[in-house]
């Protein structure tokens, strides 16, 4: 039904585990070369290696943080000199440690803001000339209901990263769309990830219960939505945040979901 995106390189920082390794699968089960970083090498390579069976383009993982222009300028040239350019790339790389807002350090706000919102801001940017050249660029970054649309306790500094992303994509978008390089947000709900178990039944339950679908999304389900938004189909879209949460935002209050 969409322009197969088989051949075409992409980026997903953030791509060794959860909802990376999600987008990442997805673009490799779709013939895509895909390129995943993060700061856990073995994680990035066990992940390279499984996702490298999958589809008919080559996986393959450099070691990078995000936060760091220089391994953000060192990503970029690997990806040149692996694949000649790139034409899409997902700024998934984040981080959501929880702490109280009484009790959260200057230490806290600049971890979850360097590697949240900078380190987008900086991929980004290291991507910019190869993006342009593609002439179909595209950028995805990964927000998140949490933010832009929600609050939860703890997450404070996480939800003002989170919506952060979002003003930085608007303007990008403007400043990108001459060049033809879109620049969207994919907005998860609850979405269950590795150690989301450990939480217990009774929590996952509870979870559930509060999403209209009475269920948590799954990482592939980030990833066909990142799918989309890259696809020649999406190519008048830009600017635009889509929420993928199963409706867990349409809720007024618990009551509205009783019975339902």
């Amino acid at each position: 039904m969409f322009t197969s995106v088989a051949g075409r390189t992409v980026v997903v920082t953030g791509g060794s585990k959860g909802i990376g390794k999600g987008i990442a699968r997805v673009f490799a089960t779709a013939g895509a070369n895909v390129v995943l970083s993060g700061r856990d090498v073995v994680a990035a390579a066990t992940t390279a290696q499984e996702l490298d069976e999958l589809g008919d383009g080559a996986v393959s993982f450099v070691l990078a943080d995000v936060a760091s222009a220089a391994d953000n300028a060192r990503l970029a040239r690997t990806v040149a000199e692996r694949h000649g350019g790139v034409d899409v790339v997902c700024a998934n790389a984040g981080i959501s440690p929880s702490a109280p807002l009484a009790t959260m350090t200057e230490a806290d706000i600049d971890e979850v803001l360097g590697t949240n919102v900078k380190g987008a801001i900086l991929t980004v940017q290291a991507f910019l000339p190869a993006l342009v050249a593609s002439g179909r660029g595209r950028v995805i970054l990964t927000s998140s209901i949490t933010g832009p649309i929600t609050g939860y306790p703890g997450w404070s500094h996480y939800g003002a990263s989170k919506a952060a992303m979002l003003g930085f994509m608007r303007t990008a978008a403007v400043e990108l769309a001459r060049d033809r390089v879109t620049v969207n947000a994919v907005l998860p709900g609850s979405v269950r990830t590795e150690g989301l178990d450990e939480l217990g039944a009774d929590y996952l339950s509870s979870m559930e219960a509060a999403i209209p679908l009475r269920r948590l999304g799954e990482v592939d389900e980030i990833g066909h939505a990142a799918l989309f938004l890259a696809s020649d189909e999406a190519s008048y879209i830009t600017g635009q945040a889509l929420v993928v949460d199963g409706g867990q935002i349409l809720p007024e209050s618990p009551a509205a979901l009783q019975g339902s």
